[in-house]
């Protein structure tokens, strides 16, 4: 019970795993910050008053001039009437849709540009902790709402800050108005209010780079974890080790099993005699170069000698070879090409003590098998 204890104490010391930050994606939870996706929007939507301004603004003139601008005959017929206000909302539609597609396209990739994209069932499922009053005053007073409020006040200190920089700049220019004709004034006017905003909202990015690191800071501290869940984590993953190391040693028995059952298809056992057992098989017709079938040490080599006596199998005793092989080689792949001299004399050699047998030739010597400096193993 006090280990228990002293678990449920333990600080979040530990970086969150890739197990922990793929959970919390899954249940919607990922770095976002407001002020980013705020920021894109105003700045993509007083960007696109600049450049579209001029034909929204030509726009909805003709759609003013046309609802106004109207024939006798269609004033008393209400279902003209109608038409004649249908067809004024498309164009005033038409006109307003490229900012419209601008604001869109900003507001998906102001949201995405923190935490990439991510449809969560989990994040929008209601959640009745959150109906809590006392939960509800808990974050009204939380430091996350403190640091709210500090953003809040930034953000208003900052942009008023630019604001009277901005006045002072212009006012001259603001005052000249006064002195033009309407139509230039008020396209004068339009001109200084659109950069104006639009600077303004340059001034947000000041905010937004404040805000985005501390944000991704403040999701991977929610989500750091305790030494204990690491380890439970890890237990959960990958499963306890001796249920592990049980899995493991059912492999190796099942692995076993198959390379034993390769052992009759050698050609020859390369021994050490007593350590080490190779078992290779050569068949020119589909090998490129000798295969090793099966090969181990001590109790698993005793295991590779009885099993090529059974089926008359050649055993030839060269130590070095054999530690050469084994050490340098794995089961299913040709022996290494440094050892194709010293192989092929093996297989000669075998292949003259079984013409010998046939008492077609003299007892063959075995040769001086060669092995590479770089090969050998003591």
């Amino acid at each position: 019970m006090a280990e228990e204890g002293n678990d449920s104490s333990q600080e979040k010391t530990e970086e969150p795993t890739p197990r922990r930050i793929e959970k919390a994606k899954e249940e919607g939870q990922v770095a976002r910050s407001k002020e980013l996706n705020t920021a894109m929007l105003l700045i993509a939507g007083t960007g696109g008053l600049l450049i579209f301004g001029a034909q929204i603004g030509k726009a909805l003139v003709e759609v003013m001039k046309h609802s106004f601008d109207l024939p006798r005959e269609v004033v008393f017929d209400e279902h003209q009437m109608g038409l004649y206000l249908l067809d004024g909302a498309g164009e005033a539609m038409m006109a307003l849709m490229p900012l419209m597609i601008l604001l869109f396209i900003s507001a998906i990739a102001g949201s995405i540009a923190l935490g990439g994209w991510l449809i969560s069932g989990k994040a929008i499922a209601p959640k009745f902790s959150r109906m809590s009053p006392i939960k509800g005053l808990g974050r009204m007073f939380s430091l996350k709402s403190l640091v709210e409020l500090v953003k809040a006040i930034a953000k208003v200190s900052v942009v008023l800050f630019f604001a009277i920089i901005l006045l002072r700049f212009q006012t001259e220019e603001l005052l000249g108005i006064g002195y033009q004709a309407t139509v230039p004034a008020m396209v004068h006017a339009a001109d200084i209010l659109g950069w104006s905003f639009f600077f303004l909202s340059c001034t947000m990015i000041i905010i937004a780079a404040v805000d985005v690191p501390f944000q991704i800071f403040e999701h991977t501290k929610n989500l750091k974890m305790t030494k204990q869940e690491v380890k439970d984590e890890y237990k959960d993953t990958e499963g306890k080790p001796e249920v592990k190391g049980k899995v493991r040693q059912l492999q190796r028995e099942i692995a076993q099993r198959r390379m034993m059952q390769d052992v009759p298809q050698a050609d020859v056992v390369i021994t050490n005699p007593s350590h080490y057992s190779i078992a290779l098989r050569y068949k020119p017709e589909r090998d490129d170069a000798p295969i090793i079938l099966a090969m181990g040490i001590d109790e698993m080599a005793m295991k590779i000698r009885e099993v090529a006596r059974e089926h008359q199998i050649e055993l030839v005793a060269a130590p070095p070879l054999a530690r050469a092989i084994y050490y340098n080689s794995k089961i299913g792949q040709e022996v290494p090409s440094g050892l194709y001299v010293a192989v092929a004399q093996v297989l000669a050699y075998v292949f003259q003590l079984q013409q010998f047998r046939r008492r077609a030739r003299p007892r063959p010597h075995m040769p001086d098998i060669p092995i590479p400096d770089d090969l050998k193993h003591d």
